[in-house]
């Protein structure tokens, strides 16, 4: 190996501390059984790799989590494929591995949930509910059976960090030190239970990094580009197509704001907020010309309204109802925040949203500085203070 290789494993080292004063970064003990969750990517696979260099009681998990033979026709699901390439990433770095299925829990507690949000309408994302039900619910079940006698941690590729909080001693979940890979939004729904188990040695460190210790190592992982998100989002193409094989149809109207009727769809699912409406009206009308956009979506008459961008009301909203409200750390409370110290995002990845206000309640209200454009119930609305995530739930209401 080289000395630049070697050189970059002692950076990417996982005992290398946070810039955060106020946090350490937990540490295995000699003898603690270590699992990492296997995708077959590249980021748990370096992870594994960081581990397996200095523990002895390391293992590999994968969950098979969806049937692509089981559930209404899907053929193109990767499992079997990942599996055999897991096998082959931990017989490389030499740690044995389990498969685990929980296609059962994955099926009541994330998929059907978000099929009955698409039917009324809503915007869902199931990637928050699988972290939240499945990878650190289910699989952590499963864990702390296995393991029962013994000291275990379950270390995962995620582009997020968890520490321990000095002063408190609470385990502390925040962004990611290369944000343009931050998946902390996706994890704002885990159990505070489970944060003392968890290791995300990848949070700290930027994507060519891993990619590069990869290359050095001959991962055959390397070069595999990085997942879609789930399964069935990401392999069967169009996904609207694809929900049309579990939800039937209810065909509504397509409506613009004063109510005239322009088109007919085939469920609210079909719409998203902010996308075009593909309905094409009278171009010779100096009001209708131009592209119309799904600005809203009217439940109880199960219509989706119509707008043009020029209607900037009918976009922007700055008032977000929030209910499902869960903290990372029960210790928080509303009264004890500052709002101008906090920031919103209800998508992965975009900029955060600077507050005005909050309005406590068993459904809170996020008052923004600035509206933003785009928000659909149903999305997860996702609150920060500086690095560290303090808890999410659902949009119910954007206004």
């Amino acid at each position: 190996m080289t000395v630049r290789a070697l050189r970059l494993v002692r950076r990417l080292s996982f005992l290398r501390g946070s810039t955060l004063a106020d946090y350490a970064q937990p540490v295995p003990n000699p003898n603690d059984q270590i699992v990492v969750s296997m995708s077959s990517g590249v980021d748990s696979s370096v992870a594994a790799l960081m581990y397996a260099k200095q523990y002895k009681n390391v293992k590999g998990i994968f969950m098979a989590n969806w049937s692509p033979d089981s559930r209404g026709g899907v053929s193109k699901c990767t499992v079997e494929s990942d599996w055999e390439e897991v096998q082959t990433i931990c017989d490389q770095i030499g740690i044995p591995c389990e498969r685990v299925n929980f296609e059962k829990e994955y099926w009541s507690d994330v998929f059907e949930p978000m099929l009955e949000m698409y039917r009324k309408g809503l915007t869902p994302n199931p990637d928050v509910g699988c972290n939240k039900y499945v990878k650190f619910g289910k699989m952590i079940e499963h864990l702390s059976t296995k393991f029962s006698r013994d000291n275990w941690w379950l270390v995962t590729g995620h582009y997020a960090r968890i520490m321990k909080h000095r002063a408190t001693g609470e385990s502390h979940l925040l962004r990611a030190g290369f944000l343009p890979k931050d998946q902390s939004y996706y994890l704002s729904q885990m159990p505070e239970s489970v944060l003392s188990k968890i290791l995300m040695p990848i949070g700290h460190y930027t994507k060519p990094e891993v990619r590069e210790l990869a290359q050095r190592y001959g991962l055959v992982s390397k070069d595999k580009r990085d997942s879609q998100g789930l399964c069935f989002v990401s392999q069967h193409g169009n996904f609207k197509d694809f929900l049309d094989e579990f939800l039937p149809p209810n065909p509504g109207d397509i409506v613009t704001a004063d109510g005239r009727v322009w088109g007919r769809h085939n469920g609210l699912w079909h719409g998203t907020i902010g996308q075009r409406s593909g309905i094409s009206l009278p171009q010779g009308d100096p009001e209708m010309k131009g592209v119309w956009y799904i600005s809203g979506k009217n439940y109880d008459k199960n219509q989706l309204i119509i707008s043009k961008k020029t209607d900037r009301a009918a976009f922007e909203k700055d008032r977000l109802k929030v209910a499902d409200w869960q903290w990372i750390n029960s210790s928080l409370d509303f009264g004890d925040l500052d709002p101008a110290e906090l920031t919103i995002q209800v998508r992965s990845l975009e900029s955060p949203r600077a507050l005005r206000a909050v309005v406590a309640g068993n459904e809170p209200e996020f008052l923004l500085q600035e509206k933003i454009d785009g928000v659909a119930p149903g999305q997860n609305l996702v609150l920060y203070k500086n690095e560290r995530v303090l808890g999410g739930g659902i949009i119910a209401e954007a206004n």
